[in-house]
This record gives C-alpha cells, sequence and structure tokens, in this order.
C-alpha cells in the first residue's frame, strides 16, 4: 500500500524512524516522478536535521542502490577495488592511481563525476584529452575491463537513478550537508559498479567538504559501514585539505601533473597520495598482504613506465589521443599566462585552497552550475610550498587563462597566500586510517 507522505514526512520530522516499506517507497516512487518534488524536499530537511539510524540509512542506501541497474562484472576474473574521493583542490589522484593499480593486477572499474563549484571533476580532467569517451556503455566498460583491466567511465542513466535526482534537489534546498545522505549518495553509486571492494579518500581541511577531523570521521565510520552492510571490504583514509593537492588547478594542467607522476616525477604529495591509496587498494583487493608491500609494487609501477604505458593503451581505447602520454604539448593551452608575485616577506603559513579553487573557477576552470561549460586550457599553477621563505617580487602563483574572469582571479590569487614571521609547521598529509 502507498504510505501516507505527510504523516512519514511527520514521523521522521518528529524524530521516530522511518518503516523499511516506506523508505523504499519514496526512492522508488521519487526516481518514477510519481512523488512531488516538495514533499521530497520536507523529507530530505526533516533527514538533514533528525538523522538516520544504521537500519534506516542501510536501507536508504539500497533502495537507491537498487532504483536502477547494479553492474555484475563477477564473470570477469579478479579482484574489482575502485577509490572514491570526497572532493578536493588539485585532485588529480585518480587518474594516475587507476592504471597504477591495474597494472598491479588489481582491476578498477571506475565510475567519476564532473566539478561542481570549488571541487574539480575526473571526468573533466580527462575530457581535457582530445577525444577522450567517458559517455561509454556497459558492454563497452566490461571489455575495457577484461582487456586492460580498468575503464574510466561516467555514471550511466541506469545507474542509481534516485540519487541523481535527490542530489539535485539537495542541491537547491540546502541539504547537501548531511552525513547520512552524503553517504547513501557515494555508496549507492559505488555499489552498483560491480566492485569487490573500495578505498575512500576523506578529505579534511578548508578546502574540503568536511572541515574538521571529527565530521570526516563520522562521514568515513557511516560510509564504511554502508559498505559492510552490503558484503564490500571498505577502507578509508583521512587526508589534509587545508592547502592544494600538488601544484596545479585546472583540467589539462592537472592531467599534466597526473602524467608526471606516472613518470615518476611528480610533486611529493600528489605521488604519497597515490601510493598510499594504491597501497590499499591492492591489500583490499588480495594483491599483496601489507601495505608496505603494495607501496612498492605502485612504486615500480610508476616508476617502470607500465602504469603510463597502460594509460596510453586505456586512452586510445577510450577514444583519446594517446601522444598526450609522451607529449603534454597535446593538451590544452590558455593564450595568456600572468604571474601573480608577493608583494611582502615572510614564510608562507597558509595557501587557501578555496580561494585557489575559485580563481580557477573565475577563468573557466570550473562551473558554478551544472549546465556550464567549462574550459579545459585555463587554470592555477601553485609556484609556493607551506613553510617556503618568500620575499617580495617572488612567483606565488600562474594564472592560465584566455581573457575571461582574469582580473577577479587575479584578486583572489593576491590574497590566496598568508605569510607569516616564521614557517610554522602544516599538518601531515595522511591522517588517519579507517
Amino acid at each position: 500500500m502507498q504510505p501516507n507522505i505527510p504523516e512519514v514526512i511527520r514521523r521522521k520530522r518528529q524524530g521516530e524512524a522511518l518503516r523499511e516499506e516506506d523508505i523504499r517507497y519514496v526512492i522508488s516512487a521519487y526516481s518514477r516522478d510519481e512523488l512531488p518534488d516538495y514533499q521530497m524536499a520536507a523529507l530530505l530537511m526533516a533527514v538533514f536535521f533528525r538523522g538516520l539510524d544504521e537500519t534506516e540509512l542501510s536501507v536508504w542506501a539500497d533502495a537507491m542502490l537498487h532504483s536502477g541497474e547494479v553492474l555484475d562484472f563477477s564473470d570477469v576474473e579478479g579482484s574489482k577495488v575502485d577509490k572514491h574521493s570526497t572532493g578536493g583542490v588539485g585532485d588529480k589522484v585518480s587518474i594516475c592511481l587507476a592504471p597504477a593499480v591495474a597494472a598491479c593486477g588489481v582491476r578498477v572499474p571506475m565510475i567519476s563525476g564532473r566539478g561542481l563549484g570549488h571541487t574539480g571533476g575526473t571526468l573533466d580532467k580527462l575530457e581535457a584529452i582530445a577525444g577522450f569517451r567517458t559517455d561509454l556503455d556497459v558492454r563497452v566498460a566490461r571489455r575495457l575491463l577484461e582487456d586492460f583491466g580498468l575503464f574510466l567511465i561516467g555514471q550511466t542513466a541506469q545507474l542509481a537513478p534516485a540519487d541523481k535526482r535527490i542530489y539535485a534537489l539537495r542541491d537547491v534546498t540546502g541539504t547537501v550537508e548531511s552525513i547520512p545522505l552524503i553517504a547513501s549518495s557515494i555508496m549507492s553509486k559505488k555499489l552498483a559498479e560491480g566492485i569487490d571492494a573500495l578505498v575512500l579518500d576523506v578529505k579534511v581541511g578548508s578546502g574540503a567538504f568536511m572541515t574538521s577531523i571529527e565530521e570526516a570521521r563520522l562521514l568515513a565510520q557511516t560510509l564504511i559501514g554502508i559498505g559492510a552492510r552490503a558484503g564490500k571490504r571498505v577502507s578509508a583514509l583521512l587526508t589534509d585539505m587545508s592547502r592544494p593537492l600538488g601544484r596545479t588547478v585546472g583540467n589539462a594542467l592537472e592531467v599534466e601533473e597526473a602524467l608526471e607522476v606516472m613518470r615518476g616525477q611528480g610533486p611529493a604529495d600528489t605521488t604519497e597520495l597515490t601510493l598510499a591509496l594504491g597501497a590499499q587498494m591492492l591489500l583490499l583487493g588480495g594483491a599483496v598482504k601489507q601495505t608496505s608491500e603494495g607501496r612498492e609494487r605502485i612504486r615500480d609501477a610508476l616508476s617502470s613506465g607500465r602504469a603510463l604505458e597502460l594509460f596510453g593503451r586505456l586512452v586510445e581505447a577510450q577514444g583519446g589521443d594517446p601522444r598526450v602520454v609522451d607529449d603534454s604539448s597535446k593538451l590544452p593551452t590558455a593564450r595568456q599566462t600572468e604571474v601573480i608575485v608577493a608583494e611582502n616577506e615572510g614564510f608562507a603559513v597558509e595557501i587557501a585552497p578555496r580561494t585557489v579553487a575559485m580563481a580557477a573557477l573565475e577563468v573557466g576552470a570550473g562551473r558554478r552550475r551544472k549546465e556550464d561549460s567549462v574550459d579545459p586550457s585555463t587554470g592555477v599553477i601553485v609556484r609556493v610550498s607551506l613553510g617556503d621563505e618568500v620575499r617580495k617580487g617572488d612567483p606565488l602563483f600562474e594564472l592560465r587563462h584566455n581573457g575571461k574572469g582574469a582580473d577577479q582571479a587575479k584578486h583572489l590569487l593576491g590574497r590566496a597566500v598568508r605569510l607569516g614571521p616564521s614557517a610554522g609547521s602544516s599538518p601531515p598529509l595522511l591522517l588517519e586510517q579507517l
């Protein structure tokens, strides 16, 4: 029987637990456009304030998962492990991580998203490679997984369609920052991929959605719990996002940095995160017994060129120009470069990641609305590191742009670095493991 929706909303508003049949009906009806936005919005707001208990959350995530197709790669030999990042500034790790893990024998069915607001999206970065297609159907993806051990694609319309609709509604009703809703959104998509295990990179800090380690820890524990109840192996790393990751923010620029990592020449922090996450993926995939062994295997896949060679083959298979692997000039390049220099002296004690990301957004590297287009050639190169001694006139950033938004971007970058009288200490990149 169809439940009384106002009564369901009232019960959750009062802090009562929702019945399984009510949750399943609401998710199913909304995904079929049989429940109006105003009722779903009211229920989401009630969940935002009252939360979901463990049983409710498990049912909610499962209902979203089964609102569409659930992929089955059980007939593809080997363990299937993916990684998910909760979103950061300059986070291009998926591009170098997936080929490195696949080169070590663990299959990586990676379904990624697009950037919105201050966080970048893996799909936008990959599409900076001329011709690279992320809109592949499941049959093609399966073939890539069999032949190369990985694929890098976008979410199909059939995977967790309820999440797509609910996320869009949350975005316009002020209900995004809810741990149960965030966790069920992430896990419904990831569990639909047909994976055996999942490694989570939960970002913490001023450039992340979770600004405190307590919030990040709770989100990680919630995600792990949903995965465990679905019979999946899940681990999480809490990683620092109080500074941009690596040296670049912007799509083609980040692809170039990921290629540098696969050549064994990338920035220390981007490389370190690739090693740490890759080691966890190999451990959960059964390829190694200890993370120390996993780190060495990922390091060898990078330094030997095996990850880079595999990535080049995948680029070609997904319609992209494989010449980018050896020649980064094949990536889009902005027409103008402007250097932002220090106006004072001191030590770099803060590099505000969200401010850097908003500068990149101003010149077209990101989108404010889902329908906005992205200029893959634009972005920011960070020329200073935390703790560096800075003298007046030293370069802090390079702004790559094509005219649009340059003045506002330069203004933002001019206040993105805070100088102090001493270097102080910066938080470690890897904060915790769960």
